[in-house]
Order: C-alpha cells, then sequence, then structure tokens
C-alpha cells in the first residue's frame, strides 16, 4: 500500500500503549490515529475511524482481544479490519485463537521496536506476519482440530494442480523463497501463484491458506 499506515493501538495497560503510541509515531510513514484500553472501546474505534492496522492486546477488559479481533476481522465479517496481536503471553494457544479469529500477525511485546513496526508495516500490505516455523509449530500442534474428519482432498477446489502443490507447501509452513526452491521456479512466480491461490478461494492471506488446506484435508 502507498501513503502513510494508520494505526489504532489498543492495550490497557496505559505505560505500554504510550510507548507503542511514540514509536509509532516518530515513523515517517505511520500514524497512531487513537488509543483504547479495552476490548469494546476497540471495535467501536476501529469501525469508526477505519485504521490500516490496529495493535491489538490479547488481555484487556470488558471484551478480550481474542473476540475483540473476531468481530473486526472474523468470519462473516463484510469489511474487515486487519488486526496484529501483540501480547506479553507467548502460549500456542493465544496464537491459534487470535489467528483463528481472524489477526492478520502475532508479536510478543517484548519483540525489539523494529520488529513491531515490521510487523504494522507488513500486515498493512495485506500480507501475514508468522514466521514459517511458527507456522509449523502451530499446524503441527492444532492439525487435528482444523483437519476434517472425513479423507482424501476435494475435487472441488478451484486450483490447477501446480497452485494445489504450491497450497500445499503452504501449509507445509515453507517460506516463498523454499517453495522457489523446491519447485525450481523463481521467487516472482510463486509470489504470483500464492497471490491467485487467496484470490481464487478468496483468502484473505496465507495464514487463512493454512487453515483451508487442512480444513479440505489436503495435507495432513
Amino acid at each position: 500500500m502507498t501513503g502513510t499506515v494508520r494505526v489504532l493501538v489498543c492495550d490497557d495497560q496505559a505505560l505500554i500503549r504510550t510507548g507503542f503510541a511514540t514509536i509509532i509515531d516518530a515513523q515517517p510513514d505511520l500514524e497512531v490515529v487513537g488509543e483504547c484500553g479495552d476490548g469494546r472501546a476497540a471495535v467501536e474505534l476501529a469501525t469508526r475511524l477505519r485504521p490500516d492496522v490496529v495493535v491489538m492486546d490479547v488481555r484487556m477488559p470488558v471484551l478480550d482481544g481474542i473476540e475483540a479481533t473476531r468481530l473486526l476481522a472474523g468470519a462473516g465479517v463484510t469489511d474487515p479490519v486487519k488486526v496484529l496481536v501483540v501480547t506479553t503471553f507467548n502460549l500456542d494457544e493465544y496464537v491459534y485463537e487470535a489467528l483463528r479469529a481472524g489477526a492478520s500477525g502475532f508479536l510478543l511485546k517484548d519483540a525489539p521496536p523494529a520488529q513491531l513496526l515490521n510487523g504494522i508495516r507488513t500486515v498493512a500490505t495485506g500480507a501475514a506476519l508468522l514466521a514459517p516455523e511458527v507456522t509449523r509449530q502451530l499446524v503441527g500442534r492444532y492439525a487435528a482440530r482444523i483437519r476434517p474428519a472425513g479423507g482424501g482432498a476435494p475435487d472441488d477446489i478451484p486450483l490447477t494442480p501446480r497452485e494445489l502443490e504450491v497450497l500445499r507447501l503452504i501449509a507445509d509452513g515453507r517460506s516463498n523463497s523454499e517453495i522457489a526452491a523446491h519447485l525450481v521456479i523463481s521467487h516472482e512466480t510463486v509470489k504470483t501463484y500464492v497471490s491467485r491461490i487467496l484470490t481464487k478461494l478468496d483468502l484473505r492471506d496465507r495464514v487463512q491458506a493454512v487453515v483451508y488446506a487442512y480444513r479440505r484435508g489436503l495435507v495432513v
């Protein structure tokens, strides 16, 4: 995307909110358009202000960050907002629930400022912020919960055999570079395949693609 990225910061600790806002506002390409301290306010502000990215804490009063994320970016939301979940709790369960609720990324609060800023920019472009090794860890642990009870791949998936192959590699947690090396194609060609897959399946990002692949029985 072009222009300034508009950010809403949601955290129940004023000191952390102020710290995030200060770091973000110091960047020429980022702007904090609002701050709040609970999930309900996050939903109301995001709906009104339409920020490019919401930086969302998990544990907040009134409404927690997972439920707030679901209301802003979950399945069935007609005009979803991009959410970057940032928390002190490095629990796989939080990561899984946040991503299932529609979050585009997940970071820990003790990550260096540069990582937070990179995360905001990454999510703003429409990409997912989830390292391949985290994807592998997540799907390895939670695949049983999102895998269909039935058997093999359905025949109604509107992808070419090559696109299905790329989707399986995405679901395996491979980065674009790893997919390019595996299939002996260029990095740009992989990006084109990924874009086509997301468009054809009406998916927002790679995280949704991983969940889709498991739900449709494309990977085990």
